[in-house]
């Protein structure tokens, strides 16, 4: 068990690479990533898993193929499994994902913003 509490805040000042998640911390089979993200990100997909957004600070959009949900600083959005999404956000967002172990950030499109996984902070 640490000894003291995990700063997000400080964790995020740790990296500054857009689309390249950072684990801080493990709950069962489940990680907490941080990341920031600026710009369009790939439409992608996870079958396997459910997805939750957390906003830290700034503001992003979760884009569907029929409509785009809006998140700002202290919103969240779980992305239902299989639902294909594109994150966008027009200035830079910091956000925390709570997704199972292994799971790729690019989901099934893969491409250029596949970030390796399981990457500590």
């Amino acid at each position: 068990m640490p000894d003291t509490a995990i700063n997000l805040q400080a964790k995020l000042s740790g990296f500054s690479e857009h689309w390249s998640p950072r684990v801080v911390a493990e709950m069962n089979d489940y990680q907490f990533k941080l990341a920031k993200i600026l710009g369009e990100f790939v439409w992608h997909a996870h079958e396997e898993t459910d997805e939750v957004f957390i906003v830290l600070s700034g503001e992003m959009t979760l884009e569907f193929r029929d409509r785009a949900v809006p998140l700002a600083a202290g919103e969240m959005y779980v992305v239902p499994r299989g639902v294909e999404h594109r994150p966008v956000a027009r200035e830079e967002c910091s956000i925390m994902l709570v997704e199972p172990r292994g799971v790729i950030n690019t989901g099934d499109a893969g491409g250029a913003y596949t970030a390796p996984n399981d990457v500590w902070i």
